[in-house]
């Protein structure tokens, strides 16, 4: 194993984090091939082993392993990608695909191969959140295209073919129940070995359709820990480090962290359906009792925006369109016990929960915690086994567009619906957001659907977070992407 020169004396800092000892071992390159691997550290593990029809879809995003058809530039227009190009005809969509292009294994880019991921993502159980309440089909077209087509005409679909959970892979993939990505991407860097919850190897597949990665491989290692996260970059046994939390960036060289706006509110999401929260009035307590800004003083250092509505500083343009909500009048709590569920994986989460327990039995309420890791806690959570969640949510993470994220949690149908609301206004505008042509049209309607959702108080938004990423001195090419769908790119390397 090669070990750099920088690592060779450690900080006692890490001896904090003994779970990264280890864990940064990397593969020699060697000839014209020489160079450094980029290790990084990833903040949640794999939760489905990296089947690209979960969240883990966006781990191999970020390592540049699997590519869909489209991609989004900075503003969240779909821009080429595996497709070179597109053309509408009422409910249908024909993608022309690019020419060259080879999977991992060898095998070529096919329509058929397009087809068969697409297809698989569309029939996934649960589905994909872009696709929630769209029925999609996808065939063959003439040479070198296929044709997607939805039960109802929708100018999102090129938007939402951009979301890593639609990822093309070869057929090698789809052989057994699940789907495993390992050698059958299209991007520069090959998936070669994932090790569970623990790590993941990639090496750079030189036959990339893009050109050449400038880094040999990348070393990824799961390190739920913030506080070991900013240890590893400290040390230097991490180049790149993930979400670093608030509590750690005060401790790190300030020219090694990057700080940006990003489209991620932290809410607290009141289940609609049983419990104290089924009363609007005492949603409407709840919601009088939070002081989202002495949290961001006091947990976040001052590091995130007191939200004004879900939709944040990272989307300008919703503040400019958005008018006051009418809420229903505040009730009295009267001793009224909730419990209040969160998770561990994003180290503020918990300080949240405990500033809120504070402030809502300040109002009234009895307050329970219950905190664990995401992947023990998420099924809960969406059985509406708590009275109240703390979640961190990206609001535009799949496609570019907060439609689909609203649509996701706040529609009697949606897949992420941790509120349990079943509001027929809520459904109107939702679905009104969804049809309307992208542009102002569809922004204006997206307000008018975020200030359904407000209007009901099924979720409380308390802040919108800034993206803390590490990137050590020598890293060059670092991706710092508020939507975290790109992270080593084909030109980060190592100096």
């Amino acid at each position: 194993m090669r070990v750099p020169a920088r690592l060779l004396h450690l900080p006692a800092a890490l001896a904090a984090s003994a779970l990264l000892s280890g864990c940064f071992a990397t593969t020699e390159a060697t000839g014209a091939d020489a160079g450094e691997r980029i290790r990084v550290a990833m903040m949640q593990p794999p939760r489905s082993g990296l089947s690209p029809l979960s969240d883990d879809a966006f781990k191999l995003s970020r390592w540049s392993t699997a590519e869909t058809l489209v991609k989004l530039d900075a503003d969240g227009d779909a821009e080429p990608a595996l497709a070179t190009g597109w053309k509408q005809s009422g409910r249908s969509w024909t993608f022309t695909l690019r020419e060259g292009v080879t999977f991992h294994d060898g095998t070529e880019l096919t329509a058929e191969a397009v087809v068969r991921s697409l297809t698989r993502a569309a029939g996934a159980s649960p589905k994909p959140r872009i696709l929630d309440g769209v029925e999609l089909t996808v065939k063959a077209g003439q040479t070198g295209t296929v044709v997607v087509t939805t039960a109802e005409e929708d100018p999102l679909v090129p938007q939402r073919l951009s979301s890593p959970q639609l990822s093309i892979l070869a057929a090698k993939a789809y052989r057994g129940k699940t789907v495993n990505p390992v050698g059958a991407g299209t991007g520069p860097f090959e998936l070669t070995e994932v090790n569970g919850t623990s790590s993941a190897a990639l090496d750079r597949y030189d036959d990339y359709w893009g050109g050449t990665a400038k880094a040999p491989g990348i070393d990824v290692t799961f390190v739920p820990d913030g506080t070991a996260r900013a240890a590893a970059l400290r040390s230097g046994e991490a180049d790149i480090v993930e979400a670093v939390p608030v509590s750690q960036a005060a401790l790190l060289d300030e020219e090694l962290i990057t700080e940006v706006p990003m489209p991620r509110t932290n809410t607290l999401y009141l289940n609609t359906e049983k419990g104290a929260f089924k009363d609007p009035a005492l949603r409407a307590a709840a919601r009088e009792a939070i002081d989202a800004e002495s949290i961001v003083k006091g947990v976040y250092e001052g590091r995130a925006d007191v939200a004004e509505g879900l939709l944040g500083p990272a989307l300008p343009w919703a503040a400019g369109l958005r008018e006051p909500v009418r809420r229903a009048e505040a009730g009295d709590p009267a001793g009224r016990a909730i419990t209040i569920g969160t998770f561990t994986d994003r180290a503020e989460l918990p300080e949240v929960a405990a500033a809120l327990q504070q402030q809502l039995r300040k109002a009234g309420f009895q307050v329970k915690l219950e905190v664990r890791e995401y992947a023990n806690i998420e099924s809960d959570a969406l059985a509406g086994a708590f009275d109240a969640f703390i979640l961190s949510r990206a609001t535009v993470l799949d496609s570019g567009d907060p439609a689909a994220y609203l649509y996701s949690d706040f529609a009697s149908d949606g897949s992420f619906n941790i509120s349990r609301l079943a509001d027929p206004a809520v459904d109107k505008a939702l679905h009104k957001a969804g049809a309307t042509p992208t542009g102002d049209a569809r922004r204006r309607a997206v307000v008018e659907a975020e200030a359904a959702v407000l209007a009901t108080d099924a979720a409380v938004p308390m802040l919108h977070e800034r993206v803390i990423q590490g990137d050590a001195a020598d890293v060059v090419g670092a991706a710092h992407d508020p939507r975290e769908r790109e992270l080593v790119t084909l030109d980060t390397h190592v100096k």
